[in-house]
């Protein structure tokens, strides 16, 4: 199948590309950081399926779908299940909801293959995907000028500023990058990761103590807030 991207997040748009490489019957002709350039390229060109984020600035991606002339098959990928019941009314496949593990991915792409295609051989789809792939302990983040890999279990915290956010790491260094603390919470949620505080996002495994009103890490005694205090205290048996 031939298949395209649009997310305004590239962590999530490079998330989905490493797992469309593990599928051997996808194939990636095009992504797009907002709906509204890739209209006319799904109006000229052959697509079979549409990886499409809903919540996007200006032009969401319902505002999409409601506008292109041809329409593949749509796989909804987004942070929020909200919309659910829109998008399988204007016949999404499915809806993933970020942060979206590998095999349930692989599960909506088996159901698009099937529609598509009704004949096909689910286990032609996944063969060449082995177990070990399922769980991804990295990611991808933007830096200047280049997008840097991060271990999971290198980050120590997360320390939100407005759009930007700083990922401080083991070796003592930290990366600015632009995205949303809460895109970060969504994805990281499920990795071992817990937001204590609006502006930060800390590794459960690098804590050192935890008092009150505050958590050790390293050197830096981070703030938990009282919005956040319950919910962590929890997640940690407290």
């Amino acid at each position: 199948m031939k298949c395209v991207i649009i997310d305004d997040e590239p962590l999530a748009v490079e998330l989905l590309e490493d797992f469309v490489r593990k599928v051997d019957s996808l194939e990636l002709i095009s992504t797009f950081n907002n709906a509204i350039d890739a209209v006319s390229f799904i109006n000229q060109n052959s697509v079979d399926l549409i990886f499409l984020d809903i919540e996007m600035p200006h032009f969401s991606g319902i505002d999409f779908l409601n506008t292109i002339e041809k329409k593949p098959l749509v796989i909804f990928t987004t942070a929020y299940s909200d919309y659910a019941v829109e998008g399988f009314n204007l016949g999404a496949v499915d809806y993933l909801v970020k942060p979206i593990p590998f095999h349930r991915f692989l599960k909506s792409v088996v159901r698009a293959q099937q529609v598509l295609n009704p004949s096909t051989n689910i286990q032609a789809i996944s063969e060449s995907t082995t177990a070990p792939e399922l769980e991804q302990d990295f990611m991808f983040v933007r830096a200047e000028y280049e997008n840097v890999k991060m271990n999971f279990s290198d980050i120590l915290f997360i320390e939100g500023l407005k759009d930007y956010v700083k990922i401080y790491t083991t070796d003592n260094k930290f990366t600015l990058t632009l995205i949303s603390l809460i895109k970060l919470e969504n994805l990281l949620s499920s990795k071992g990761f817990s937001r204590i505080h609006r502006s930060y996002i800390i590794n459960i495994k690098h804590v050192k103590s935890i008092q009150k009103n505050k958590v050790l890490i390293s050197d830096k005694r981070i703030p938990i807030s009282e919005s956040y205090k319950n919910s962590f205290f929890e997640r940690i048996n407290l």
